[in-house]
């Protein structure tokens, strides 16, 4: 079965451990409702990355509350780059799955839409 990468962005309101979880959470239950059948046990993996003025939290603690406690997680700090879109916290899923890459629903919330307005809906 191929592994497939699900992409996702969305913004924090702030540097607080419960702005950022909140904002991941939103950002997986949109992920998991647009890609129908998506489980816990056929992610391979995932890897979040924040913008370096997201320092309170790891974003992949919210993923406990979907259950993904087996799913290796990796957090990592984007580079800065100069006029990057701040407080910006991005995932992407290895999904094993049978779907085709145009099969796969990329997620793209508020100020993160703008990043892939091609993907974003």
């Amino acid at each position: 079965m191929p592994v497939r990468g699900i992409r996702g962005a969305i913004t924090a309101a702030e540097n607080t451990e419960s702005s950022i979880l909140t904002a991941t959470m939103t950002l997986l239950r949109e992920m998991i409702a647009r890609n129908a059948g998506l489980e816990a046990s056929d992610l391979a993996s995932a890897w979040f990355t924040v913008t370096p003025d997201l320092d309170t939290a790891y974003p992949a603690k919210a993923t406990r509350q979907f259950g993904w406690q087996l799913v290796p997680m990796m957090c990592s700090t984007e580079i800065p780059v100069p006029d990057g879109l701040p407080h910006c916290i991005r995932v992407l899923l290895h999904w094993n799955t049978s779907r085709n890459q145009d099969e796969i629903s990329h997620v793209y919330i508020g100020e993160a839409a703008h990043l892939r307005p091609d993907l974003s809906s």
